[in-house]
């Protein structure tokens, strides 16, 4: 699925405006490992987290997926990779990492960041 920078700048407004209200999670779950090695791997406050997501733009952009879980093949997530420095948590300093960031956005205004954690691959990006 194909989407133009113009809607993709529209669609990160209306995730940084849910962000902004607190109206959004990252998926910490027992099916979310990726996302919580990252934490065990890096020293991150949510606030490091929130500004990450709110620093995304059209241009971190990857691709439009649809949903293969059952029940919400109606859903489009949308995925962004960005190049932050973290802070090791074992070891010292700092490191570039590459991050992988998927989110829903449900009609209710609400974002399930369903992907926080290191790229396990390239990614190709639409606008760059």
């Amino acid at each position: 699925m194909t989407a133009t920078y113009d809607d993709i700048e529209k669609y990160l407004e209306e995730v940084k405006t849910a962000i902004n209200a607190g109206r959004y999670r990252v998926e910490m779950n027992d099916k979310r490992q990726d996302n919580q090695d990252l934490f065990m791997d890096y020293v991150i406050t949510e606030e490091q987290r929130k500004q990450i997501l709110l620093s995304l733009t059209p241009m971190d952009f990857s691709e439009i997926r649809p949903n293969d879980h059952k029940g919400f093949e109606h859903e489009l997530l949308y995925a962004f990779g960005k190049e932050v420095n973290l802070l090791c948590r074992f070891g010292s300093g700092e490191e570039q990492v590459s991050l992988y960031i998927k989110f829903n956005k449900l009609e209710s205004r609400y974002v399930i960041v369903i992907s926080f954690h290191k790229q396990k691959y390239p990614l190709k990006y639409q606008f760059k």
